[in-house]
């Protein structure tokens, strides 16, 4: 008998997943689903390369992610406390619980910036 997963909106067996694609724009990702124990890996390979870039800016789309955990949100606060001075990750629409956590752990940093 197989593992079953419950992603957090309630859906039964169905693992939880990240989509991740190149805004055309600009320099940054589109991420897509859930940020999750299954979906670790594939964050931490996205915010390498936002860190390990040449951009002051890096943006991040998240409109369509539904669910960040706290390890997802410390991967991201740890990414952008290795950015140099002046340089950011801007977080676009990203899920309301995401921007509490950020808030309530890591309030002073001014890497990352939230936009509506």
């Amino acid at each position: 008998m197989g593992i079953r997963y419950q992603t957090p909106s309630g859906a039964v067996g169905a693992a939880p997943e990240l989509r991740l694609s190149p805004l055309p724009e600009r320099s940054g990702l589109r991420v897509a689903g859930e940020v999750g124990l299954s979906t670790h890996a594939a964050w931490e390979r996205a915010l390498e390369q936002a860190v390990g870039g040449d951009v002051d800016v890096y943006y991040l789309e998240l409109s369509s992610v539904t669910f960040v955990d706290v390890a997802g949100a410390e991967v991201l606060a740890t990414a952008a406390q290795r950015l140099q001075d002046g340089r950011r990750i801007v977080l676009h629409r990203p899920p309301p619980a995401l921007r509490r956590v950020l808030e309530l752990f890591w309030p002073d940093l001014p890497a990352i910036e939230v936009s509506k």
